[in-house]
């Protein structure tokens, strides 16, 4: 596992990993608790524990019995190296809290819901305790990832369905704008192929490429592109008008004289 297939929540300023299976790490709610003793590997090995862990499989799994390991594992599981730590199933990540504290509990649980029903107040909630740095970030991430969401329903509406197609469009965007392909992108940030480059672009080219696939957008429509090859012509075009005139904005400018 990567931290690119990791989701996030916050309690007490701390953020709680959750994994792609919705398992909670309970060493960071160890943490945001601010606590020395009652660690997850404590708490693990309890009798009151175990039942729950077998509990919360059956009900996970509609076993009654003959749980594998897998099905334990789904659950509750720990782990060494990178990412690693006691991965718990959200009822038990809540039954740790309420073990370590009543009022840990009670926090955890709050915002884990809001966390789960896509409240965008907790965002916001966050977001006042963040940098205005982090906050502008954020911001731009969100309208580009919204402006992203326009250009797919366009390129649908337009005979692009593959998931390989669209992933060539957003080659054109990067091609045109940056000069190289996303796989090329992420080699140079070390990235892997499952992580989000967007996520660890800086403000400003999230911006340029939300401007390239806006225009993007428009020139699809304004010449009803069809099908991959043309939409991706389209984006490429789009983003390298983009280039263009950042490239002729920055020669432009006069410099200090000496």
């Amino acid at each position: 596992m990567t931290d690119n297939k990791l989701d996030f929540f916050k309690v007490k300023g701390r953020k709680i990993a959750v994994d792609e299976k919705g398992r909670i790490r309970l060493n960071d709610i160890h943490k945001a608790g601010g606590f020395t003793k009652q660690d997850p590997y404590e708490w693990s090995r309890l009798a009151t524990t175990l039942a729950l862990i077998n509990f919360t499989a059956e009900k996970n799994t509609g076993k009654s019995r003959d749980l594998s390991k897998d099905d334990l594992l789904s659950v509750f599981c720990a782990r060494r190296g990178r990412n690693g730590g006691v991965w718990a199933h959200s009822n038990l990540a809540l039954a740790y809290a309420k073990y370590l504290s009543p009022a840990l509990h009670y926090e955890v649980n709050e915002v884990f819901l809001r966390y789960k029903t896509g409240d965008a107040t907790l965002a916001d909630d966050i977001l006042q305790r963040a940098s205005a740095k982090d906050n502008e970030w954020t911001g731009v991430r969100a309208l580009g990832r919204a402006k992203r969401i326009d250009l797919t329903a366009t390129l649908k509406e337009h005979d692009v369905t593959k998931p390989l197609e669209f992933a060539r469009v957003t080659n054109g965007t990067y091609k045109g704008l940056m000069g190289k392909t996303a796989k090329e992108l992420k080699a140079e940030k070390s990235l892997s192929k499952a992580a989000s480059l967007r996520d660890t672009m800086s403000t400003r080219d999230l911006v340029f490429i939300m401007a390239a696939e806006q225009l993007a957008k428009e020139r699809i429509e304004d010449e009803d592109s069809r099908g991959v090859k043309q939409c991706e012509i389209a984006a490429t075009k789009s983003a390298a008008s983009i280039r263009s005139a950042i490239e002729a904005d920055r020669a432009d400018r006069s410099k200090r004289l000496i």
